[in-house]
């Protein structure tokens, strides 16, 4: 046997070893009698009339983000001068931001509606791993557009053999590849765990440090070493975009022709805003200290980060590209024209 195919089959094993051992161990915690069949999530209020108040305002913004996304992605698979790198990255983008906020939301709207908290443990569990299955492509792929930019605005010349449409798969592939890899580890690992301190989450979905507040053991450390590894992925990722981005600047400034400036923020904005708004709501959530740590400050953040971004990235990025703009304006009027 060669190394290449020793090496491959070790990592194998050491994949398999891990995901089924984590389930085994959950299994084995459920036949020992674990009396948790499903959780409690956190309520936005108590009062019915703001209960359906809250209801109508998540179908607004829910409704909003579908079609939003919906009108982008549409628009870049129609017209054929979007097929670039650029906008198959943003086509990612939407399709993600499309489930991500479809993975927390509804169940929150359903609950709101119906004056119920409950979730399912297989329900939980569910929500844990496609949460994980959608966050984390789409921070990797904010990290590849960032690339991108830089590569466009600084390194055009190169353009055409960094970026290629084989380049480009490759990348989405691995974005969604390391998200599945993150989400059945993560997922396995927090539902393996013995929980005994009760079933009320103090949170309005399914999410992993609410659950590891309820486990009665110290086996919680190896899922706490594993949000740790990934924490430290994502900030490398953000260390990247900061670096890009102060790249893409000192290019930006150097360009003579005000016409140049505009392209260039133009492209450039819409991405930098989507990332401010993501990643400082993100990174507050999870690394504020728990001094000032509460079940409504934790609520609001989670919002902001989970259900802000998807509703208003379309509006982001349709305000100042103009690209996207003609694509929308083209894709309506060959609505219209069809309907006539």
């Amino acid at each position: 046997m060669d190394e290449s195919s020793f090496a491959q089959r070790s990592f194998s094993e050491f994949f398999w070893f891990i995901s089924f051992g984590s389930l085994k161990a959950q299994k084995q915690q459920m036949s020992n009698g674990s009396s948790i069949t499903q959780f409690l999530l956190l309520a936005f209020t108590d009062t019915r009339e703001l209960q359906l108040l809250t209801f109508w305002l998540f179908l607004g913004i829910y409704l909003a983000a579908l079609l939003g996304n919906g009108l982008i992605t549409t628009a870049v698979a129609c017209d054929h001068c979007l097929h670039t790198p650029m906008y198959f990255f943003l086509l990612n983008l939407s399709l993600l931001d499309l489930v991500s906020i479809s993975t927390t939301l509804p169940k929150a709207m359903a609950n709101s509606l119906w004056d119920n908290r409950t979730i399912s443990y297989p329900g939980c569990a569910a929500q844990l791993f496609f949460f994980f299955l959608f966050l984390f492509p789409e921070y990797y792929l904010l990290t590849v557009m960032a690339y991108d930019r830089y590569v466009a605005i600084c390194k055009p010349l190169h353009y055409g053999t960094r970026l290629g449409s084989r380049a480009c798969v490759h990348m989405a592939a691995a974005a969604w590849g390391s998200a599945f890899l993150h989400a059945v580890l993560h997922t396995a690992n927090t539902f393996s765990l013995p929980l005994c301190r009760g079933n009320a989450l103090d949170q309005f979905f399914c999410e992993i440090p609410q659950i590891l507040k309820l486990s009665c053991s110290d086996s919680y450390l190896r899922e706490a070493g594993l949000l740790v590894v990934s924490t430290c992925l994502a900030l490398g990722c953000f260390v990247f975009i900061v670096v890009s981005y102060g790249q893409i600047l000192r290019a930006v400034l150097r360009i003579p022709s005000e016409q140049g400036w505009h392209k260039a923020f133009s492209t450039t904005l819409p991405h930098l805003a989507v990332v401010s708004l993501y990643v400082i709501t993100a990174m507050f959530a999870y690394l504020k200290p728990p001094s000032i740590s509460s079940p409504s400050l934790d609520l609001v953040v989670s919002f902001l980060y989970l259900v802000v971004p998807p509703a208003v990235n379309p509006l982001i990025y349709s305000m100042r590209n103009k690209e996207i703009k003609d694509a929308l304006h083209k894709l309506f009027e060959h609505g219209l024209l069809q309907h006539q």
